[in-house]
């Protein structure tokens, strides 16, 4: 993690790291104001944080209350050397907690972190650099031997070469990558997250038997994404971006809606409208781009190449992102190891719907073919000694996919998380179903895995499927642990040989999609310095239903995004006109104004924080109309999760709205033990509010030019590295 500080007035200091800002100070006697903790006194702290942290953990898993449980943390100074001491913590522990789990909550405490790090010895490289930002890669700390060749299957370069260029691209791009964490809790298992550490929000997960390995796929995720803009779908890019010669790649056209807002002809072909305007619902303004949110200028359409006869077919950039999300992106060394991993993640989501969704029990892996890959068995028995049952399952429904499962159950929560992985080699397809089962997970938590059911609606129902796409976590039938499988048996292998053997299984991943009546699209991304793709399906590999496009469009919400940002500087003919526009939007009310209107506020701000309900709550009281704000303070106080100091703003409003509505009371009578209750500070936010003299208390103003934003900003910095990389291979 990257911590930055800056220095303030006389001894404070200001560090700042993702979305947090921790001032320092000394104590007066060492000419400092005392006004905030010194820095060793944070050090101090921290571990007696981390050791809570890991009984706090212990405890929730176990259903055992933490109120009467004391935990304190002294440090004992060696009087001849005060760099050597001694961290004791003590715990205090109510009588009815049992003696295995006294025992377990201090083993618990010997997992921190910060423990672990203070007696492993950390070092410190202590340097001088002309620019912070400069060494884009430095803090990877990982770096393979150049001289080394390492080849895994399904790579056309050898893992240090991969890495290395990989590494060149996103340095040259001047995006500083640092790793995150590292995850290694069973042999031939390791993942790590990493992300750009300007741009904590643009990350990615990588996985594999080694840690190259992981790397390289992590590397390699976090190129297909940026390749693909996948990082800022949903999010607006500002208004230069908007009115740029281009907002997503330079071979992007623009087309305007026909005629009573139909789809603009030079859009989709006719394979794709009987898919996408089964029923003629789909109109011209359902397809504006939620990041340019530029509708005068148009649809913003991607060329896609028809693999059946070579077309140039233009897909909205909206429909990309509301049905695809990140489904069949890849970067590879070459175009053909890209199109593999593409199509084999298409395969694996897709088949993996088939068999959740249609409850089908698949066959074993004999224990004789699992023994062929000692490596991955390593990995599993590190499994089943920690008390998970693994089942290892072909997917491949009778050798037609190449696909396999790795499934693990939980007997401690009754939970199970069922793995999926695809791949023209069935080792690999069956290595990835393992690693992917572990990617960033500690045992803990295999905890919250949801249980199986037989209630086919609840397997069935089209949310659940999302789940699995995000993290594999959605609901699994109990129908899929019969012993008695639908398919039988296959060793299956679709792998290609020699040289050309990713352009062979390419080739033969293609046609299997042609045997199932699917076209395929395909768009190629090399501006950024790599090689990069994405393939669409239609009617096979999205992950959100088509009719989204009509009824929960990401851009739905383009007639609110100024308004709501411009808040602060609306009249009240704007403000009803907004309000209006905010009861008739088919959204949750519970739903983050961010998610809604694309911004990524700072999630520890009240615009963070700030749903529709809350910000018609806030219109409400600008207007003075009382009686709708008080029906929603009421179900804000009920059942809304905003942080306990907006709970108690909430809290303090209520009172005094129900004595304003209350013809025989008088608030004169009451403000003084309102204020005694309440605070002065927040009694003031709230008659302000009442009065008009505070207006949408708590939101700092911004507005379309996002000033003050600066976690957006950072992201729109990120963007605009890949915009300027893109302009200049176009002008090249």
């Amino acid at each position: 993690m990257e911590i930055k500080v800056n220095f303030l007035d006389k001894l404070r200091l200001e560090a700042k790291f993702d979305d947090f800002t921790v001032i320092a100070d000394q104590p007066i006697r060492y000419k400092g104001d005392g006004s905030a903790p010194g820095p060793f006194d944070y050090f101090l702290a921290s571990s007696a944080l981390c050791a809570a942290y890991f009984v706090k953990l212990y405890c929730n898993t176990r259903g055992i209350p933490t109120e009467n449980i004391r935990l304190s943390q002294n440090n004992i100074v060696d009087p001849e050397n005060r760099y050597q001491q001694i961290f004791k913590i003590q715990v205090e522990l109510p009588e009815d907690i049992s003696a295995k789990d006294r025992q377990g909550i201090l083993r618990s405490i010997e997992r921190c972190t910060v423990k672990k790090v203070v007696q492993a010895g950390p070092e410190f490289v202590i340097e001088e650099v002309a620019n912070l930002d400069a060494d884009a890669q430095a803090l990877l700390t990982l770096n393979p031997d150049t001289e080394a060749s390492t080849y895994i299957t399904g790579k056309d370069l050898p893992l240090e070469q991969t890495i290395a260029n990989m590494s060149g691209v996103l340095a040259n791009l001047g995006i500083k990558i640092e790793i995150a964490s590292w995850r290694n809790i069973v042999p031939n298992v390791w993942s790590l997250h990493i992300r750009d550490a300007h741009s904590p929000m643009c990350f990615t997960n990588g996985k594999g038997s080694t840690k190259e390995s992981a790397l390289a796929s992590a590397l390699g995720e976090y190129i297909e994404r940026i390749s693909n803009n996948h990082f800022y779908a949903g999010s607006y890019w500002g208004e230069d971006i908007a009115n740029a010669a281009f907002v997503h790649y330079p071979d992007e056209r623009w087309f305007q809606p026909g005629p009573d807002d139909a789809l603009p002809v030079e859009i989709l072909d006719d394979y794709c409208r009987d898919i996408y305007d089964p029923d003629g619902e789909l109109k011209g303004s359902h397809l504006y781009d939620t990041n340019s949110g530029n509708t005068a200028r148009g649809i913003c359409s991607l060329p896609y190449v028809r693999q059946s006869d070579g077309e140039t077919v233009y897909f909205p950039s909206n429909l990309v992102e509301n049905l695809f999300v990140s489904n069949g992106m890849s970067a590879g060394n070459t175009l053909a190891e890209a199109q593999v991993q593409c199509l084999s993640e298409i395969f694996e989501r897709a088949v993996k719907r088939e068999i959740l969704e249609g409850e089908i029990t698949l066959p074993d892996v004999p224990a004789d073919v699992l023994a062929k890959y000692p490596g991955i068995v390593a990995g599993i028995q590190g499994l089943e000694e920690q008390g998970f049952p693994v089942l290892v399952k072909d997917a491949s429904l009778g050798g037609v996919y190449p696909v396999m499962c790795v499934t693990l159950m939980n007997p401690r929560t009754g939970g199970v998380f069922a793995s999926f992985g695809a791949h023209p080699s069935l080792e690999v397809a069956l290595e990835r179903s393992l690693t992917e089962l572990l990617q960033g997970r500690s045992f803990e938590g295999l905890n919250d895995l949801p249980r199986p059911t037989f209630e086919s609606h609840a397997v069935t129902e089209p949310n659940n499927f999302v789940e699995h796409f995000i993290d594999s976590s959605g609901i699994v039938s109990w129908r899929f642990f019969s012993s008695r499988s639908q398919y039988d048996f296959v060793e299956w292998d679709f792998s290609g040989h020699g040289e050309d053997s990713n352009t062979d299984e390419a080739a033969t991943l293609f046609s299997i999609l042609e045997d199932l009546g699917k076209e395929a699209y395909v768009a190629v991304y090399d501006q950024l310095g790599a090689t990069a793709c994405r393939i669409l399906v239609p009617g096979y590999s999205e992950i959100y239903p088509v009719d989204d496009l009509v009824w929960d469009n990401t851009n739905k919400a383009l007639p609110l995004r100024a308004d709501i940002l411009n808040l602060h500087s609306l009249d009240d003919e704007a403000l009803t006109a907004l309000l209006k526009r905010l009861e008739d939007c088919d959204t949750d009310e519970y739903t983050d104004i961010g998610t809604v209107i694309g911004i990524e506020f700072d999630e520890n701000t009240v615009w963070g924080q700030l749903t529709i309900l809350e910000l018609k709550l806030l219109i409400y009281l600008a207007r003075q109309r009382f009686v709708a704000a008080h029906d929603l303070v009421g179900a804000f106080l009920q059942y809304n999760d905003n942080t306990l100091e907006r709970g108690l703003f909430y809290q303090a409003l209520n009172v005094v709205l129900e004595v304003l509505l209350d013809d025989e009371l008088e608030l004169v009578d009451y403000e003084a033990n309102f204020r005694r209750m309440f605070g002065n500070e927040r009694m003031d936010a709230v008659l302000g509010s009442v009065d008009g003299s505070v207006r949408f208390y708590g939101l700092t103003p911004t507005s379309m030019k996002l000033e003050g934003l600066d976690r957006h900003q950072r992201l729109i910095d990120s963007y605009r590295k890949l915009h300027a990389a893109r302009a200049r291979a176009a002008a090249r």
